[in-house]
């Protein structure tokens, strides 16, 4: 595996760790401000829809990294 084809990968993959942590955060700070304020249930459902398309980004991209590193 070339040096470029690593760096490209390790990339990846801290973008892929700041999307997962980002995401938990948010939608924890959702769930805990969301009901005081008095945000709709559908919002509250829209931002829970929200995070799962970005977990299952996240775990395309993890996959893809994967398939990367056997490759070679």
């Amino acid at each position: 595996m070339t040096r470029e084809t690593e760096q490209q990968i390790a990339r990846q993959g801290r973008l892929t760790a700041l999307v997962i942590a980002g995401t938990m955060l948010l939608w924890l700070a959702a769930q805990f401000i969301g009901p005081r304020i008095g945000l709709a249930g559908r919002y509250a459902l829209l931002i829970d829809l929200l995070a799962l398309a970005a977990f299952i980004w996240a775990f395309v991209n993890i996959y893809q990294i994967w398939r990367k590193r056997q490759g070679n």
